[in-house]
């Protein structure tokens, strides 16, 4: 599936809640992320709108790979 280039830090974090990340702190323009599903996990990530694809797909990379699932697999649950 390609990524979506018009997705916002803030849409991305929405769509991360049902893996349980929630925003921990906000230092600008840049959040941490957290979870404690599968161990504790956290991602540094801009609010900015839109995010950029590297920055998406290192996001994104991160997250299923502590998940344990492929990039592909990953974007299909967040996206559809």
């Amino acid at each position: 599936m390609r990524l979506p280039r018009n997705l916002s830090g803030a849409d991305l974090v929405k769509r991360l809640k049902w893996l349980g990340y929630h925003v921990t702190r906000q230092s600008g323009s840049h959040m941490r992320l957290a979870s404690t599903a599968h161990g504790e996990h956290h991602i540094a990530m801009p609010r900015h709108d839109p995010l950029r694809i590297g920055t998406l797909a290192a996001v994104l990379d991160a997250v299923a790979v502590r998940h344990g699932l492929s990039r592909d697999v990953l974007l299909d649950r967040l996206f559809n």
